[in-house]
């Protein structure tokens, strides 16, 4: 028996048909959670790039993967959502296809290892999340298959459509979707990988490999806060003569005149 493929359905009435599915789902109590791209740029923050580049570099998923950028940016992937180790979605082709996304916990040992490779280098949660870090820790993080994106053996899925190839357009979609919805909730990939991101910035001032050294006070202080602090010339190294007052002079020619006194006294003592 040979399967017959479906009549092409435009992607205005795919749009009709999965609105009218989704709204279904919401009087339900589901959450409806769509991908929505902007413009033809998938991801645009650090980690949305990231995920996205991490897929693109494995040659297993080259083939089908152009056909999921289309898909995501038409808006295809109507609903999907991020648990830990899986992600379910919903995804508009001649109808609508559930896929599951089923994505390995990052193996303890290695997630010891970027948290101490990277201790120290990340100041805060907010800098984590918003991908301030150094170069060092990008590349450490990103790093195939000891890094914190899966490979392709980390990553199973399954989707209901008839399509016989083992990645299709739809799973694709979905791939590229959550490289979209990182941009917008970068936790969410902790969340997927079973890890605590808190982890990372734990050990912050520990000096590990690759933390940031904080300046030193002297550069970190403008030229005229060296000089009111420390007394010197800058420049010359050599100390400013503090301005001294009525008071200290008078003192001073008091102690010189004891002092004077005090010799002769023990002249007459001999």
């Amino acid at each position: 028996m040979f399967y017959e493929w479906r009549p092409y359905v435009s992607v205005a009435e795919r749009r009709r048909q999965a609105a009218h599915e989704m709204a279904k789902l919401a009087k339900k109590g589901h959450p409806v959670s769509p991908v929505t791209i902007e413009d033809r740029t998938i991801a645009t923050t650090f980690w949305g790039r990231a995920w996205c580049d991490n897929l693109e570099r494995y040659s297993d998923y080259a083939n089908r993967l152009p056909r999921g950028r289309t898909y995501v940016r038409n808006g295809s992937v109507v609903d999907l959502q991020i648990a830990p180790g899986e992600i379910k979605a919903k995804v508009s082709g001649s109808e609508i296809y559930d896929v599951v996304v089923k994505v390995s916990e990052v193996p303890k040992a290695r997630w010891r290892s970027i948290c101490t490779d990277c201790a120290g280098a990340i100041a805060s949660l907010v800098e984590l999340l918003k991908g301030r870090f150094s170069k060092g820790v990008m590349e450490r993080i990103c790093q195939q298959k000891t890094g914190l994106f899966p490979a392709p053996a980390e990553i199973k899925f399954d989707c209901s459509c008839p399509d016989w190839a083992s990645m299709c357009k739809h799973v694709a979609a979905v791939l590229y979707g959550i490289g979209a919805r990182l941009d917008v909730r970068p936790e969410l990939l902790f969340k997927l990988r079973k890890v605590d991101e808190k982890d990372l910035i734990a050990k912050a001032g520990k000096g590990m490999p690759l933390s940031k050294k904080g300046p030193k006070v002297a550069r970190v202080l403008a030229d005229g806060g060296l000089s009111e602090l420390f007394g010197l010339e800058l420049g010359t190294g050599e100390a400013k003569k503090p301005r001294a007052t009525k008071k200290a002079k008078a003192g001073k020619k008091s102690r010189k005149a004891g002092s004077h006194r005090g010799v002769t006294r023990t002249r007459s003592g001999k």
